[in-house]
């Protein structure tokens, strides 16, 4: 089944999206054993993302062959389990986090590959930059920290709304994107889109999506 729902994204996701981008396929991998990952990968994934920091150290010598995210909420105590094991930090979400990943990149000698998180939404359940101070904050961390790498944007869409409302907040994400992509060559990757929206999120300009229950099945928690 696995394999199946892999090779049928990646065909729906070939041609790319209307800005003529590659989309990216992002496998999250919460809760998922290593087996599990090891055969989206053996199907065709490239990337694979994890939410919690025990997770991807648990799962990290048992999964091997694709790029390594981490596209959950960061606390700044558990970067250090972190540092030159991951490709790309979705979920940079506060200077705060920034002052520690650049503390520990330094003394490293490791730069961080970082996406910025803008809570696009407004949304008090969910941390990220506002919208309004995305910009700015973006240009200040890529100027201010010199072992972090912003290479894009990330965000999640309220799970509730209309499809033009949601569009509209896609676009805007896509709005932001491409002015800061006038200015800054490394920012290629816009990360939006999810079990529930990815294809809404992809023909409103997102280029890379973050897929969990469409590859692997609705997940089971240890009650």
């Amino acid at each position: 089944m696995i394999a199946e729902n892999v090779k049928t994204i990646l065909r729906e996701i070939e041609g790319g999206n209307p800005f003529g981008e590659k989309v990216t396929l992002v496998a999250a991998t919460k809760t998922r054993t290593a087996d599990e990952i090891n055969e989206a990968i053996a199907a065709g994934v490239t990337d694979i993302g994890e939410n919690k920091v025990q997770e991807f150290t648990q799962k990290y010598d048992f999964v091997h062959g694709a790029r390594r995210h981490f596209i959950g909420h960061l606390q700044t105590n558990k970067v250090k389990y972190l540092v030159g094991k991951t490709d790309l930090i979705q979920s940079l979400d506060r200077f705060e986090l920034a002052d520690e990943l650049q503390k520990r990149a330094e003394k490293a000698a490791w730069t961080a590959e970082c996406l910025l998180e803008v809570n696009i939404g407004c949304e008090l359940s969910k941390s990220g930059f506002g919208s309004e101070e995305a910009y700015a904050a973006y240009k200040k961390i890529g100027a201010a920290y010199k072992n972090i790498r912003l290479r894009g944007l990330m965000a999640m869409l309220p799970l509730e709304g209309k499809a033009e409302d949601q569009a509209a907040l896609v676009k805007r994400m896509r709005a932001l994107f491409d002015a800061l992509r006038k200015e800054d060559a490394a920012c290629a990757h816009l990360s939006m889109g999810m079990s529930g929206d990815w294809r809404l999120c992809v023909e409103n300009g997102s280029n890379m999506i973050r897929l969990g229950t469409c590859l692997f099945g609705e997940r089971h928690y240890a009650v």
